[in-house]
């Protein structure tokens, strides 16, 4: 771990200081939860599609109009009009601290209108240019969608600024009423809530505008169509609108368990509920952590994939010989009959990027962000007032169908797909790297806050911000082109090659031939399950 340190001062020094988009993850801190009393929101874009880039926006010179394109396909969907006034974005965040994410729960599809004018990647990016607030963000959603018309299926969207945090859930009126139904909550402060692709605002408060807000007809339109009948207090949006099966129970939910019993006590009670065994025993929609919950912790709980429950994706057969906690897609199949399910976890192969939002009162808020798989791909901290992207994450290098040697999506996904063939090994060593990165960093953020604000003005302080975001993406960039070159050195054809404080041991002749050398096997479960499968082929016989 030293040497690691050790190469990323020099790098730094160098440098001069569902599945397509609709499979994803949010996780929320309110300020009273976490541990340096900021609001945070975690974000795993995942998809077999998306590329992992930052995106940013630039205000300049307005147009009356602006293009509408279709986040998930890059189709052209038409125009809107221009804001008078709009605000510098980077990624799911932008220059005021306001971060907005989502899931897709997809929802009735009787409600989709294929003619609306406005997409849900669109309506996040368009809004982040439009407001300083979640709550204005949510009003400008809501008038986005209303006067456009929505043609995506129906969203969860994560909403948080300095001050407050949101969960707001939406879908569509059909294809012969424009807009929006709706509801938004507040999360109560020092509380947490997560959401995975199934909605889950139930029933809620109808006088209480300063902590939930809604469509004035959002019962109406699910009375119209035969969904729910009776007072509007015992209207609830996600059994109305998105009524759960066993794969929103399993697929979804049981991410939204993980994490809260990660955090908070209690939550085995909902382990049914999860397992998509009892869908009345349903989870409350924010829960109070035992202890605040840092932003290292947050990132970690993005990495889970059911360790120690009874879903435990590295424990079953379905993980090889080498503790892999992944299943490649299809989600289901069938043996003589019977279907099946494959876990889906938090942490996911097809994630394009993900990234970690604090909004932080007086201070400039930071994107954790970072590309492809978390389990095995680190954050590196970009405030949110930086006025470039760095060049590993810029969008355009590289793309889905096109390998970049300078991009970070591509380096990382190289290390994530040497560690799922030996995930105990390699995959255990990629992480000790993950969490040396982030917890120097980490370290690292006071002195960075305090260059920034030892700035002689706003303008020198934003170029202070950019130029850290600039330098700490590039150094880690740096290094996982190094740990991709010095991983395949160590752990090629099974072996593990021994190293000392000097680097990789030889045999002593001088010939650079390896003189230590570790050959780990396989579990003890996976010996067993080829020794029933085959054992009367592969049994050594005595004579």
């Amino acid at each position: 771990m030293k040497r690691f340190l050790k190469i990323v001062a020099l790098v730094g020094a160098m440098l001069g200081s569902v599945y397509t988009t609709d499979a994803c993850t949010n996780f929320i801190v309110t300020r009273g939860a976490s541990t340096d009393g900021s609001n945070m929101v975690t974000y795993a874009a995942d998809s077999h599609q998306l590329y992992g880039a930052l995106y940013q926006y630039i205000p300049g010179k307005l147009a009356e109009w602006m293009d509408v394109t279709e986040w998930d396909t890059g189709r052209y969907i038409g125009k809107i009009r221009q804001a008078d006034v709009t605000y510098r974005t980077l990624g799911n965040s932008n220059e005021h601290s306001l971060f907005i994410t989502e899931t897709t729960f997809g929802g009735r599809p009787e409600l989709e209108d294929p003619k609306g004018g406005i997409d849900y990647g669109s309506l996040i990016y368009i809004t982040l240019q439009r407001a300083k607030t979640a709550r204005e963000a949510i009003d400008i959603i809501v008038e986005l969608a209303n006067t456009y018309g929505y043609c995506s299926s129906g969203e969860s969207f994560s909403l948080i600024d300095t001050e407050e945090a949101w969960i707001m859930e939406l879908i569509g009126k059909g294809p012969n009423d424009k807009g929006i139904v709706w509801v938004a909550r507040r999360i109560p402060d020092g509380y947490v809530s997560a959401h995975a692709n199934q909605a889950r605002i139930t029933t809620f408060p109808w006088d209480d505008p300063e902590n939930c807000l809604y469509a004035p007809d959002v019962a109406d339109v699910a009375r119209k169509f035969g969904w729910f009948e009776g007072k509007n207090e015992d209207f609830s949006f996600a059994e109305a609108y998105a009524p759960a099966d066993f794969s929103a129970l399993r697929g979804c939910e049981a991410r939204v368990w993980a994490f809260f019993r990660t955090v908070a006590e209690g939550m085995d009670k909902y382990e049914d509920y999860a397992m998509g065994h009892n869908p009345n025993n349903r989870m409350p929609l924010w829960v109070k952590p035992t202890e605040k919950v840092s932003p290292k912790l947050l990132m970690d709980c993005m990495r889970d994939h059911y360790e120690g429950t009874k879903m435990d994706m590295t424990q079953d057969i379905g993980a090889g010989g080498e503790g892999c906690p992944y299943r490649w897609r299809p989600m289901f199949f069938e043996v003589d009959g019977q279907e099946y399910c494959n876990e889906r976890a938090t942490a996911t192969q097809q994630t394009g990027f993900w990234l970690v939002g604090q909004a932080r009162p007086g201070k400039v808020g930071i994107l954790w962000f970072g590309t492809d798989d978390a389990a095995t791909s680190p954050l590196t901290p970009i405030y949110v007032t930086a006025t470039e992207v760095p060049e590993c994450l810029r969008e355009g290098n590289g793309t889905m169908l096109k390998y970049s040697d300078t991009s970070m999506f591509w380096i990382t996904n190289r290390v994530a797909q040497f560690a799922y063939l030996r995930y105990n090994t390699v995959g255990k060593h990629v992480r000790e790297y993950v969490d040396s990165w982030e917890n120097t960093m980490l370290e690292a953020v006071p002195d960075m806050d305090a260059r920034i604000g030892s700035a002689k003005n706003p303008k020198k302080a934003v170029k202070v911000a950019t130029e850290l975001s600039v330098e700490n993406a590039q150094a880690i960039f740096n290094f996982w082109v190094y740990l991709d070159k010095y991983m395949m050195v160590k752990y090629i054809d099974g072996n593990v090659k021994g190293e000392d404080a000097n680097g990789f041991i030889d045999n002593g002749n001088g010939k650079d031939i390896p003189g230590k050398i570790e050959q780990p096997g396989y579990s003890e479960r996976w010996k067993r399950a080829v020794a029933e499968d085959n054992g009367e082929v592969l049994r050594v016989v005595t004579w």
